[in-house]
């Protein structure tokens, strides 16, 4: 569908607020505020974004896609089946779960809205609605997480007709598990298992923690980030290509599945934001802003000479499949 789009530009995150969520799976009291808090008229990205600095009450064609909605439930089943958040029904969110995957399931394959710009709110705060309570932007409503999800939005143009319309994308970030929180609850799951031996207990151990034999050999072939070429191993993460939680045993110590990369590469790399080709070029999702990107210093298409990519090609190959946003 996006074949048919130009993208006009990015904006990266909205804050999807527990006041703004409906349904069984809100932290507080009550039922949710329709309203989307978007920013503020002092933010001129904001502004420009949405055309609204010289005309406000507009309304904004917009839409969800069932893929989109689907891949987030995916991603936060984590969360609705083992819950780690104080929700009013948290004894219920496991089936709510189910309802809601099977419910997106049964829909259209791209879901349409119209927003308004809330102009009779107080400023500098502006806020989108709904102009009837529509089915489709209520969904975002009812699947979201608070603390756990955010929105993104792209401006697409359309080549035929020039019309502008919104492509908002629900995304999950579970990075509000404290990572010490994260090792401890990993380590005591392995030491505890009995089928595991306890050399076999410390090269896992070690290899998630980003220590012992896979940051070595890992190091060992790639001493330096490819990309900043800092060679500084203090500061160098060992980033895993294809993720740990989706690896094989072989595949989690396999220095063959990951880089060495400075921190704000692998944080874009890890979340999806960038990838790589089997030519070395670098890939940059649409849902980075042209602006960050070029704050960043990071071109599309780039190639990277010391990039190790021979015997890193399937790897590669399940990351531009799984973990890139397209």
């Amino acid at each position: 569908m996006l074949r048919d789009f130009t993208i006009i530009d990015t904006m990266e995150k909205i804050t999807i607020a527990d006041s703004f969520i409906k349904g069984k799976n809100k932290i507080g009291i009550g039922h949710g505020e329709s309203k989307l808090y978007i920013g503020q008229i002092t933010d001129d990205h904001t502004m420009q974004f949405f055309d609204i600095q010289k005309q406000r009450g507009k309304e904004f064609k917009c839409f969800v896609l069932k893929k989109d909605l689907l891949n987030y439930l995916d991603d936060i089943k984590v969360e609705y089946f083992n819950p780690t958040q104080e929700y009013q029904n948290k004894l219920e969110l496991p089936n709510v779960w189910k309802e809601r995957f099977l419910k997106v399931s049964s829909l259209d394959e791209v879901l349409y809205f119209t927003l308004k710009d809330q102009d009779q709110l107080q400023p500098p705060r502006i806020y989108f609605n709904t102009i009837e309570k529509d089915k489709n932007y209520n969904l975002i409503r009812e699947v979201a997480l608070a603390n756990i999800s955010y929105l993104s939005c792209l401006k697409l143009q359309n080549k035929h007709s020039k019309e502008i319309v919104y492509y908002f994308r629900i995304f999950a970030d579970l990075s509000y598990l404290s990572l010490a929180k994260e090792e401890e609850n990993i380590l005591s799951s392995i030491n505890n298992n009995a089928n595991i031996n306890t050399q076999e207990k410390e090269k896992i151990s070690n290899a998630r923690i980003g220590q012992g034999k896979y940051r070595e050999g890992l190091l060992n072939e790639c001493p330096f980030c490819p990309i900043t070429m800092v060679s500084d191993d203090r500061l160098l993460i060992a980033s895993h290509i294809k993720p740990w939680r989706m690896s094989n045993d072989f595949e989690k110590t396999d220095p063959k599945n990951g880089f060495m990369l400075t921190p704000h590469i692998d944080f874009l790399f890890d979340r999806g934001f960038i990838s790589f080709s089997d030519s070395k070029q670098m890939l940059l999702s649409p849902w980075i802003s042209k602006a960050t990107y070029k704050n960043l210093g990071l071109v599309g298409s780039k190639v990277y000479p010391n990039l190790a990519v021979s015997g890193r090609e399937k790897y590669l190959a399940f990351h531009r499949e799984n973990i890139f946003k397209t």
